[in-house]
Parts: structure tokens; C-alpha cells; sequence
């Protein structure tokens, strides 16, 4: 199970309203998530046909590209 180090943030009545984690941190979460969802997907297109080269490259052109 992955460690997560975290310190919460809290109002005026000592509720727990968000919480802060690290960068290096944040980003194995969102690997880990990305990951969890890629998978999902595989799984539920396994029995779909696979695209051919142009449309695979066609398909690519329209993902929302990481900054």
C-alpha cells in the first residue's frame, strides 16, 4: 500500500476541510490513477477490432495532449 504523507487543512472550528500532499507524492497518485484508468479502458474495449495505422493516428490527434 503506497505511504501518503499528508497535513490537512482545517477552518476555524478545527474541520478538516482539504488536505496537502507533496509533488513527488501527487504525481505517483496520478500515475497510479491514469495507469487504473488506462486498464478500465483496456477492458472494456477487449473485444473491440483493432484500428489500423491511419486510424489509430487519426484517433491519437484527438486525445487532449499533457502541457
Amino acid at each position: 500500500m503506497l505511504k501518503i504523507p499528508k497535513t490537512y487543512i482545517v477552518d476555524e472550528e478545527d474541520n478538516k476541510v482539504a488536505v496537502q500532499v507533496d509533488i513527488e507524492t501527487f504525481q505517483k497518485i496520478e500515475e497510479v490513477l491514469e495507469n487504473y484508468g488506462l486498464v478500465q479502458l483496456i477492458k472494456e474495449n477487449e473485444n473491440a477490432s483493432a484500428l489500423n495505422l491511419a486510424e489509430a493516428k487519426t484517433y491519437y490527434n484527438t486525445l487532449e495532449k499533457k502541457h
